[in-house]
């Protein structure tokens, strides 16, 4: 018997976290393009969230695909996030509703979303985990994981305790790889451990690896090969039990070049496995902030500080060290009380920061170097 796994075509998947957006709303026009470029490409797996881009990913995918396209010729990942519940009895109202937001009957494969140790001892005081199985008994799911964001032996701990999981998405990229604040290849033996295929996100790590250091890219570019993102999404695709990787694409450009290089998917070679070592040495030499802007962190915070953008002003200055940064800070991404020294320390960002990061801190940091009397 056939299942979504074996439906889905290639190695290569859509993330729909970072869709092109217009005038703060998604670009419909621009991701319907998109949606068929890659269906033509002959790819076909499709990943959201309910909390991705404040619920405009989910209707998007319902505008621009799901309703365009015969059912049978996508694959649909949505996720149980901790955000939209407090209750047992809240999950089903809500998975009713991304159905419908998302214009289908049923889902692929359902996730319980960013899972670390504390949001899953929440997962099982409100029996998600159980719920999630009956709705895949029922047929609504057709195939239930989770995605992960924590160290390795908390992963084995929620595998352990329940095994019926059929596949896991955890980070990893060629900076984090060997992180200890990740343990990128930590997980990915334990996946491996468990026999659980592993889906891959934040490749290119939220775009840092496409927008390298000027050293770095000499690296690459000596190679005269293919793209920055391609060395990175091909790092993932390499690793021994990776099944499939995701990539969070933002316009036609990203589409045309992602989809050129893993039709016919290829590991890196030894060449290009030795660049990758090179910039990733070079990379953490930089000492930047290594956020992925993946926005959990703005959701939380009560100023409405632009975390992510403030973090990149921050990793701008300290690469290229011009007023560039200076100016962005003061003009474009900061305002009445919500510039770095406005924040109030609560704490909210740091408890769901994928990447763990001290931000409280880490804003202190931002201060001290855009809001001198001299700048």
């Amino acid at each position: 018997m056939l299942t979504q796994f074996d439906k889905v075509k290639g190695n290569f998947g859509f993330g729909c976290m970072r869709l092109p957006m217009k005038d703060g709303e998604v670009d419909r026009e621009e991701f319907t393009r998109m949606v068929d470029a890659f269906l033509e490409a002959g790819f076909n797996y499709f990943d959201t969230a309910h909390g991705y881009l404040d619920g405009k990913s989910e209707t998007a995918i319902r505008a621009c695909l799901t309703s365009r396209h015969p059912r049978e010729s996508y694959v649909l990942t949505n996720k149980l996030s901790n955000n939209y519940f407090q209750s047992q009895e809240e999950i089903r109202p809500l998975f009713q509703s991304q159905l419908e937001a998302c214009g289908v009957e049923y889902f692929d494969f359902y996730l319980m979303h960013a899972q670390n140790k504390d949001v899953f001892e929440k997962y099982k005081r409100c029996r998600a985990y159980e719920t999630a199985l009956e709705l895949r008994r029922e047929g609504k799911v057709r195939h239930v994981g989770l995605s992960f964001h924590d160290k390795a032996q908390v992963l084995d701990q929620i595998l352990t305790e329940y095994p019926q999981m059929e596949v896991v998405q955890i980070q990893l990229n060629y900076v984090d790889f060997e992180d200890p604040s990740v343990e990128s290849r930590k997980c990915l033996e334990v996946c491996r451990a468990h026999g659980k295929p592993a889906i891959i996100m934040e490749p290119v790590k939220g775009g840092s690896l496409v927008n390298l250091p000027p050293t770095a890219q000499m690296v690459f570019d000596e190679l005269k090969g293919g793209s920055n993102a391609s060395y990175a999404i091909r790092f993932a695709a390499s690793q021994e039990g990776v099944w499939m990787v995701l990539s969070g694409m933002g316009n036609m450009d990203m589409i045309r070049d992602n989809v050129g290089f893993m039709k016919e998917f290829k590991p890196l070679d030894d060449r290009e496995r030795e660049a990758v070592d090179q910039v990733c040495a070079i990379f953490r030499s930089q000492g930047l902030i290594p956020c992925t802007a993946c926005r959990y962190c703005t959701e939380r915070c009560p100023k409405g500080i632009d975390i992510p953008a403030l973090f990149a002003c921050m990793n701008r200055k300290k690469v290229f060290n011009n007023w560039n940064s200076v100016y962005y800070y003061q003009n474009v991404f900061t305002g009445e009380g919500t510039r770095a020294s406005d924040c109030l320390k609560c704490g909210a960002c740091e408890e769901i920061c994928p990447q763990h990061l001290k931000i409280r801190d880490l804003l202190v940091e931002v201060a001290a170097e855009f809001e001198k009397e001299d700048t």
